[in-house]
This record gives C-alpha cells, structure tokens and sequence, in this order.
C-alpha cells in the first residue's frame, strides 16, 4: 500500500494558490478514480481505494504547510508504513510551470512542507515535483507560491492534473518512470502523421500539361 499525499494549506482562500497544487493534483486523483469522499483523519483529510489490485490512501493534510509533517507522520504510523511507501506531490518553483519530475529521496530545497515531512519521518520517500516556476528574487517567493494561478495557466495546469491522475496507478505500485511516460502523454502528446506536406493545389493546377502533338502537327500549327 502506498500513502499518497498532496501538499497545500486548508480553507477556501489558499484553493487555488501556486503553493497548493499538490492538493489539486490529489482532488483530480480521487475524482478520475472514484475514490470515496474525503475524512478527517490523522490531522488532515484522507480516501482511502485502490487502483485495480493496488490500495493506496489519499491525504490532504490540514496542518497548514511548515507542519505538514504532522499529518503524514501520524497517517503512515497508523497504517504501519515506511518513508519509502510514501509519496509527496508538492510544487516546485526550480522547475517551469508545466514541467513535473519525480524521484526518490533527496533534500527538501527550502520548501517548508517537505522541511517539515523530513524532520518527521526522513528524507527516504518519493515526491513529485510539480512546477510553478521563479519569481525572479527569492525574496518575492512567499507572495509568489500563495497567489492564485492567473487565468492565462489554466491550460497547463489542467494538463498536468490530468497528467497526475493518469500515472496514479503508477505511482501505487511505485513505478517512478511509467508514472512520469503518463504525465507526459497529457503535457506533450506526440505529434500525428509522419510530417511530410503534401504539395498544395495550387502548384499541382499551376503545372502545364504534356504536349502530346506530333512532330508534323506542331510544325502545321507554327504556320497557322
């Protein structure tokens, strides 16, 4: 079983804020796969399913993000799991808007939520990382990572919650690589068709026909 979690802060005012796309990504996860509604449990909220074969527990913690570890602390003790069988979905501002990578293990960069999941339970879990991208100024981060998603992103943020979705299966039986081919399905589609151009009409109208007169009939048609 795998303890899947999506970081964010609670309440209405933060939905839709940079900082709380791993919420995002959890909500269209449950949704796709039909997992049961949400409950209060382990200082958060959590939906519990499975994806085929595979049970795997959806959690939101509500501790707000620099206690996250609270909650994911709390939930992987009661179902007796180990870092490695947890998953953290957060955003990341070193990365483009629309770019997602996973991987296991590693520091937490200065992001608060993972800060606070290290001091809890290590640095021996996965995560995916989910971009938002840079301010410019590290000083303008904390205004940046909580203001909404502007309109204008709209269209890659719901490719990658879709994409996030898709690889879930994936990321229930820990397949790192599988889970990203799916994001990248969604985000960058291949293109159809070999890529070759057919010639246009007008060129294949503009070519003059064969001339198929005899030797004698173009000479008789010179004196015409």
């Amino acid at each position: 079983m795998k303890l899947i979690v999506g970081l964010g802060n609670p309440g209405a005012k933060y939905a839709r804020n940079r900082h709380n796309i791993g919420f995002m990504a959890l909500d269209e996860i449950a949704a796709d796969h039909g997992f049961p509604a949400w409950k209060s449990k382990h200082q958060g909220v959590v939906s519990e399913g499975r994806f085929g074969s595979d049970r795997a527990v959806l959690l939101k913690p509500e501790t707000f993000m620099n206690k996250s570890g609270d909650s994911v602390g709390a939930a992987m003790r009661f179902y007796k799991l180990d870092a490695g069988d947890v998953i953290v979905l957060h955003d990341e501002i070193d990365l483009a808007p629309g770019k997602v990578r996973w991987k296991m293990g590693g520091g937490h960069a200065g992001h608060n939520g993972l800060r606070s999941i290290h001091a809890h339970i290590g640095a021996d879990y996965a995560r995916v990382r989910l971009g938002v991208g840079h301010p410019g100024h590290k000083d303008a981060v904390p205004g940046y990572v909580l203001r909404d998603f502007p309109k204008a992103d709209a269209g890659w943020l719901d490719d990658v919650l879709r994409g996030c979705a898709d690889g879930a299966p994936h990321l229930a039986r820990g397949d790192g690589p599988k889970f990203m081919n799916a994001v990248a399905l969604r985000v960058a589609p291949p293109r159809s068709g070999t890529g070759a151009k057919a010639p246009t009409p007008a060129k294949v109208a503009d070519t003059p026909p064969a001339d198929t007169r005899s030797a004698m009939q173009k000479l008789m048609d010179k004196f015409k």
